[in-house]
């Protein structure tokens, strides 16, 4: 096993750890502001390819080098979801959630693309194998989630449109 490895792959499931608990608790706050969830069906397939994605990881990538190219790329990568999540402060959640009333993003990375976040996870999905060298991994599960998020930005497009001017 190599701990540079191991390390990073903690570093990502800890990220998710400390998220999903700030996700709920948004979630709670934008509900009881008077959201409504919208197209949770899905929300299922989203959890299976993410938990899946993570243990695939921790299966195949621990005894692993790490390509520091890649590693540079995911860093950036990083920096970009730190970005997103900032900007969208208590409105962010794993959810679809539409507040009536409440107006879209359109400061920070939503001034130039309608889903940062979801390039952000479409890039971490397919960069974080590279960076230990499964290619495979990359692939297959990039598929996996052009399938989700495929069903998810439909969802999410048609909820919105209720909130465009």
């Amino acid at each position: 096993m190599m701990w540079p490895s191991i390390a990073l792959l903690a570093f990502v499931t800890l990220q998710r750890l400390v998220e999903l608990p700030i996700a709920a608790a948004n979630t709670k706050r934008l509900l009881a502001a008077g959201g409504h969830e919208v197209a949770s069906a899905h929300y299922p397939l989203i959890v299976a390819v993410h938990a899946s994605w993570l243990a695939t990881l921790w299966w195949l990538a621990p005894s692993r080098p790490i390509e520091l190219p890649f590693l540079a790329i995911f860093a950036l990568v990083e920096a970009a979801r730190i970005w997103v999540l900032r900007t969208l402060g208590p409105r962010w959640t794993t959810r679809i959630i539409v507040v009536p009333g409440e107006r879209l993003v359109t400061r920070g990375p939503y001034r130039f693309v309608d889903h940062p976040n979801y390039l952000v996870v479409i890039a971490e999905i397919a960069i974080l194998p590279l960076v230990f060298g499964l290619w495979h991994v990359a692939l297959l599960f990039s598929v996996f989630n052009a399938v989700a998020l495929a069903v998810r930005i439909r969802a999410e497009n048609q909820a919105l449109e209720t909130l465009r001017p």
